[in-house]
């Protein structure tokens, strides 16, 4: 069955208060163009994530979340210099941080920085069609500029206010030779 895959580029979540900081005190983020996920929007704004070895400017994508969170690939880890682990959104124990710098200030965040596994993004009804539940692994087969490849170990997730649609990284797009959103086949079982 054929889905959307689209290359998720390194990108920042924040709170309300750690965007306070970083732009001004009751500060709004400006959306620039809205996303496959309902409700969420990549912003015209953007910040700077340092850690030990380098430097990246990054989006930021709203609305603001309850966590900061910083999406990267392995590749900018090694371009940072922080060993951030494979990990699902929002699941930032035991992650390392990062320092956050914007136009009216700087924050530093002792976790939350991640490389965001993969993952299918489903709704209730869409899930019933595809024959996946919340958390089931699945593949995505790509067939692009000569680079066929299976991704496996793709996480299911099921909610109510998902978009249809698979995320990658920048790193898993360039293997497939990708060049913008595709479409895939899942392959469940």
């Amino acid at each position: 069955m054929k889905i959307m895959v689209e290359t998720s580029a390194r990108h920042v979540h924040l709170t309300q208060e750690h965007l306070d900081i970083l732009f001004g005190e009751g500060y709004a983020l400006t959306p620039k163009k809205d996303l496959s996920q309902p409700g969420q929007f990549a912003c015209v704004e953007k910040v700077e994530v340092v850690g030990p070895k380098g430097s990246l400017k990054m989006s930021i994508l709203g609305p603001v979340r309850p966590e900061t969170q910083i999406e990267i690939s392995k590749t900018e880890t090694r371009t940072l210099g922080i060993d951030a682990p494979l990990r699902m959104s929002a699941d930032l124990e035991g992650t390392p941080g990062c320092k956050i710098i914007g136009p009216k200030g700087e924050i530093t965040v002792d976790k939350g920085v991640i490389v965001a596994k993969r993952h299918a993004h489903f709704t209730p009804d869409d899930a019933k069609v595809f024959g996946v539940t919340d958390g089931q692994a699945i593949q995505i087969k790509l067939d692009y500029n000569g680079r066929s490849l299976i991704f496996g170990d793709v996480i299911a997730r099921v909610s109510k206010t998902a978009g249809l649609a698979v995320h990658i990284d920048t790193d898993e797009a360039n293997a497939a030779g990708l060049t913008g959103t595709v479409d895939g086949e899942a392959i469940i079982g």
